[in-house]
């Protein structure tokens, strides 16, 4: 399934690289918003949340949640390539 994993982090010029090849791990994955990320994976959304929430501070906020097939935006055309190829992956 395809999940969005959207974060507000609170320490800036904290190293987040970390936090960054964890949410990469977790399946294919596009990153072109700054702190939006889209993940294909076969893990659930408290799956990936067990892999990152090691590497984030306490104050910092996320949401992990399923895409669905109703989306609209303004993103490159590369991006929507990303999305629309895995229609067949997102929940209805």
């Amino acid at each position: 399934m395809i999940y969005a994993i959207n974060y507000d982090l609170k320490r800036p010029g904290q190293n987040y690289e970390v936090l960054h090849d964890a949410i990469k791990n977790c399946g294919e994955w596009w990153h072109f918003l700054g702190s939006t990320w889209l993940v294909d994976t076969s893990l659930r959304a408290s799956g990936i949340w067990d892999r990152l929430a090691p590497h984030v501070d306490k104050n910092d906020f996320f949401l992990v949640i399923g895409v669905t097939t109703d989306y609209q935006g303004w993103l490159p055309q590369d991006a929507w390539d990303w999305i629309n190829s895995r229609q067949s992956r997102m929940a209805a």
